[in-house]
């Protein structure tokens, strides 16, 4: 019998078990004092860092990872999260009894080196003239003390733009408390005022002359020694460094420290390196998304919710006499159209972009009142800084390639179905319950990047723009197209501009002010009206969601199936057991990986096109022709081993993904026109179509599960 392949998270739990035990007996060597203290160190380091990496690589799996279904997975990894958390800070813990004195923390030991050192010249000069050749050579073959190793001297001046950031000036001396490889380094100036400078502002060694700048071959001996130092760096990653206060203090200051190097990533070293244009920032809502989990993901607010005595649904209710969803009215819901941004800087030499997008959500000025929902653009390679989101972009323009879709994927799904994705869809609604009056919808221009040197991947906000939904009397926007100003920096910021060849304050006349306020950059967004049919469909949805407008239709349906299976179906409002439903276990998976989501949109839209219009308005009919055909389409494409897990801005996945979804979707089409039943069962049998192993998870829908997650 063949082994049973071990999943990416039972891989992770065996490393977390491992790193217990070496922690544990590290603790132990420590407290009976076996071995010295530096490697007790450097052992600690090697786990912190390990321990470290591990935490990176569960925060990123997801359920599809998984060769095979499990069972509680999101509790199993939020389980492995905890021991890991606490291993971390275990070691973080163990780091600061263990870590040597830092250059700053005891200068006796420095003084004592150096009166070595001449009490060794002394010797070396009084041994007589023929040995002043090997006295010279052992001289210039000494390595530098370690304390001089960390002392530099500023080469320009350097004002901090973020807290954490150290303002110095040229010529003065500075202590190195830690290097790190990012070349963001933190130093302590002689008031002892700490932060982190650019290296490349620095210069080996005390004292600064202006003949230095003209000296080549000092500049050039200097570089080979910050390479060699930066080798050191990479090998010592992790030295902590604690300066001179007490106990209690040190602890205090140290985490501190510790959060301000946190913050230092790539972005910070790309903007010294001038590749990131002045007012872009570190992605705050791709963060969010990132760190948060379900969070604000739409799979989170399609799920039930208990009203605050958890005997009820809060915005769960069937009608009696129609028995379809009871419409709930919100205090918010409107559409509205992302159609294009314009003059948006483009990042410099060093990074690569992987995709220009939108990320957008409700949002009162302090904080997000939704999930958030991303929306691509398009753009023309000979004009980079507009973007594009309209709807109407028609299959030609792709095909033209006078537009750049940043992947295959695109392609493929409007030459299969005609459709626009919902990846690029800008047409979207919002409903929201909120009675905040500063309550608006938030756009935040980014683009994921890979640094060309390193391959290191991240987000940048390229700026953002708010609209306010009611006016200071209290009345909602009207419906036509805004203009709204696009600012640097991040939502929380005031008075950051982007990189534009015009100020916003330029003074002049007005015919010269209206010529350059169409210079700055902007966002057009055209809030617009729906169908009725639109708004019913809209008024039995949560009552907070913001998605694209073109899935309205299957949110609905999927909320009906939702209400019969938990207000009709149920035994008795108390029981809250497993329920039968492969629809609501995997449907809010759907909300997560869009291109499953047009794979559904594109089998329904067909379906419905054979429908007669007494079938379309028959619900029960519309529920069972639903039910199977997301059964052989989305849900056997979800459980496929063929498809690769969903990764965002990976235009490799992204192609394998679009080629495995509409291969599979053309095969089971072309078995069910020669006689096959849609939703037929005897697909998951059938020999030439490979599925992962079955687990009765796919099946269940867990109430409970989903009505504490709602509570967090």
């Amino acid at each position: 019998m063949p082994l049973k392949r071990r999943g990416p998270l039972q891989l992770v739990q065996r490393e977390v078990d491992e790193l217990k035990k070496q922690v544990d007996h590290m603790v132990k060597d420590v407290q009976s004092k076996v071995g010295s203290n530096e490697e007790a160190f450097r052992r600690c380091q090697d786990l912190q860092i390990s321990a470290e990496k591990t935490l990176k690589t569960l925060q990123k799996l997801t359920k599809a990872d998984e060769p095979a279904p499990v069972g509680n997975y999101d509790q199993r990894k939020q389980e492995e999260e905890r021991r890991l958390q606490k291993i971390v800070e275990r070691l973080n813990d163990l780091s600061l009894d263990l870590s040597p004195p830092g250059p700053s923390r005891d200068t006796g030991d420095v003084s004592k080196d150096e009166s070595q050192r001449e009490a060794n010249e002394d010797e070396g000069s009084s041994s007589g003239d023929d040995s002043d050749e090997d006295s010279d050579d052992k001289k210039a073959a000494k390595p530098p003390l370690q304390s001089d190793l960390w002392i530099y001297t500023v080469l320009s001046d350097f004002n901090g733009e973020e807290e954490g950031d150290l303002s110095v000036q040229r010529g003065e001396v500075l202590r190195i408390i830690r290097k790190t490889v990012d070349g963001w380094w933190l130093a302590q100036d002689s008031k002892g005022n700490r932060g982190v400078v650019p290296k490349t502002f620095l210069k080996f060694g005390c004292g600064v002359d202006d003949d230095d700048e003209e000296d080549n071959g000092d500049e050039e001996d200097s570089e080979e020694e910050d390479e060699a130092e930066d080798e050191e760096v990479e090998a010592e990653v992790g030295k902590d460094f604690i300066g001179e206060q007490d106990k209690n203090s040190s602890v205090s200051n140290w985490s501190t420290v510790r959060k301000a190097l946190k913050e230092v990533d790539a972005t910070d070293v790309l903007s010294a390196m001038g590749a990131i244009p002045p007012g872009f920032r570190p992605s705050t809502l791709g963060k969010l998304l990132e760190e948060e989990g379900e969070t604000y993901r739409a799979s989170r607010y399609i799920k039930p919710e208990l009203s605050q005595s958890q005997l009820s649904f809060k915005d769960l209710l069937l009608n009696p006499d129609t028995g379809r969803v009871h419409a709930r009215q919100v205090k918010t819901c409107v559409c509205f159209t992302l159609w294009s941004c314009r003059l948006i800087p483009t990042p410099g030499v060093g990074v690569q972009v992987l995709s220009r997008h939108v990320r957008v959500c409700a949002f009162d000025g302090s904080q997000v009142l939704s999930n958030i929902h991303t929306v691509r653009a398009a753009y023309n390679p000979k004009n980079p800084k507009t973007w594009s989101f309209s709807p109407k972009v028609c299959l030609t323009s792709f095909m033209s390639h006078r537009l750049n879709s940043v992947s295959t994927y695109l392609l493929i799904f409007l030459q299969m179905t005609g459709l626009l994705p919902v990846l690029m869809d800008g047409d979207c609604f919002l409903r929201c319950n909120s009675v905040s009056p500063n309550l608006g919808i938030l756009f935040e221009l980014g683009v994921t990047f890979i640094r060309n040197s390193t391959g290191e991947k991240g987000e940048l906000s390229c700026g953002w723009a708010f609209l306010k939904l009611y006016d200071e009397t209290g009345n909602p926007l009207s419906n036509k197209t805004y203009e709204l100003p696009v600012n640097g920096g991040t939502p929380y910021d005031k008075d950051v501009t982007l990189e534009t060849s015009v100020s916003r304050g330029s003074p002049g006349s007005v015919f010269q002010q209206m010529l350059n306020a169409r210079r700055l950059p902007k966002l057009v967004v055209k809030m617009k009206s729906t169908n009725s049919r639109t708004k019913t469909q809209l008024s039995v949805l949560p009552e907070t969601l913001l998605h694209c407008l073109s899935c309205v239709n299957l949110l609905a349906l999927h909320r009906q199936l939702l209400a019969d299976a938990l207000l009709m179906d149920r035994v008795s409002i108390q029981n809250a057991d497993l329920m039968c439903s492969p629809i609501l276990s995997s449907f809010p998976v759907l909300l997560d990986q869009t291109d499953l989501l047009d794979a559904l949109r594109s089998a329904w839209l067909e379906a419905e096109n054979g429908m007669s219009k007494a079938q379309k308005r028959d619900l029960s009919y519309l529920k069972q022709e639903f039910t199977k055909v997301y059964l052989s389409s989305a849900y056997f494409l979800l459980h496929s081993p063929s498809l690769p897990s969903y990764c965002w801005a990976d235009q490799t996945s992204e192609e394998q993904r679009a080629r495995v979804i509409y291969s599979t979707l053309s095969t089971l089409q072309t078995s069910q026109q020669s006689g096959g039943q849609v939703g037929n069962a005897d697909i998951f049998f059938d020999s030439t179509h490979e599925h992962l192993a079955f687990e009765i998870s796919e099946m269940t829908f867990d109430l409970l599960q989903a009505a504490v997650f709602n509570q967090e």
